[in-house]
């Protein structure tokens, strides 16, 4: 089990890219959040099997109006939490 901090770039706000993330990952049974930021990239803390992180990334990307451009990683410890969730507005 991993979690890593995703920064999205690209036209990622205003395509459905937070619902999309919250539903996919819940199927998929990862943990964690994802919030749109002010300068109209996306952030995103996800935690599970790499695999899988993998899989809600590739997902997205497959998307209809997703158009990521660059994606920022970096692991970071795990944390004890329940489900995944949109943070913000």
């Amino acid at each position: 089990m991993i979690r890593k901090h995703l920064l999205f770039f690209g036209r990622v706000q205003g395509v459905g890219f937070r619902f999309y993330a919250v539903n996919k990952a819940r199927q998929l049974g990862l943990t964690g959040w994802v919030e749109n930021l002010e300068d109209g990239s996306v952030e995103m803390e996800a935690q599970g099997e790499e695999e899988q992180i993998d899989a809600l990334i590739q997902y997205l990307n497959s998307q209809r109006y997703i158009s990521i451009e660059r994606i920022r990683v970096r692991k970071m410890p795990l944390e004890e939490e329940r489900g995944f969730y949109e943070k913000g507005y």
